[in-house]
């Protein structure tokens, strides 16, 4: 016996190549134009076309639906629009204006923060100033305890039975810095 020749002739048609796989074996075998007609082919196609259409739709509807719910949420976060109905321009306004006002507002708490941060330096550094002062007084009158007169910082003579206490204004504690006042803006 020779060759086995095929049972389908040339002229009948075959089907697509990218549908070969997805035809079951003995289809084949029958012969495609008995299975696939014209109109069974498209209604395949088209299935297939709905399927991928259905599932664009749906990550579509789900894109648009995450960007409501973003401005939604931006919308409520911003105290002028909280429960308002706004159009996403005026949101996306406010939500600037409020930015730009609440780095306004971080900046002046920043400066004051710097500010309160010298004045500590500086007061820490009277205390220590202070600190050193008494035990230099305290170290000087155990060692003039037979002169009833030593010098304190300033230079001016105390007398060691009066208390260490001077007779001159400058005695005074000395106040401390004012401190800036905050500035309180409404919200």
């Amino acid at each position: 016996m020779g060759p086995k020749v095929s049972q389908q002739s040339s002229a009948e048609p075959r089907a697509p190549h990218y549908l070969q796989p997805l035809l079951p074996m003995h289809i084949k075998e029958i012969g495609v134009s008995m299975f696939l007609s014209v109109a069974h082919r498209l209604s395949f196609l088209g299935s297939l076309l709905a399927d991928k259409r259905a599932h664009h739709n749906a990550l579509e509807r789900k894109r648009r639906d995450h960007i409501k719910d973003s401005f939604h949420s931006l919308r409520d976060s911003v105290p002028s629009l909280q429960g308002e109905k706004a159009s996403r321009a005026q949101i996306l306004d406010k939500a600037t204006e409020y930015i730009q006002y609440m780095r306004r507002k971080n900046h002046t708490h920043q400066q004051d923060i710097d500010d309160l941060k010298k004045q500590n330096a500086l007061l820490e550094q009277q205390v220590r100033a202070l600190e050193k002062a008494r035990g230099n007084i305290q170290l000087q009158s155990s060692y003039s305890s037979d002169s009833s007169l030593y010098t304190n910082p300033k230079g001016s003579a105390v007398s060691a039975f009066d208390g260490g206490s001077d007779s001159s204004s400058e005695s005074e504690p000395e106040e401390p810095p004012t401190r800036k006042k905050l500035r309180v803006e409404p919200s």
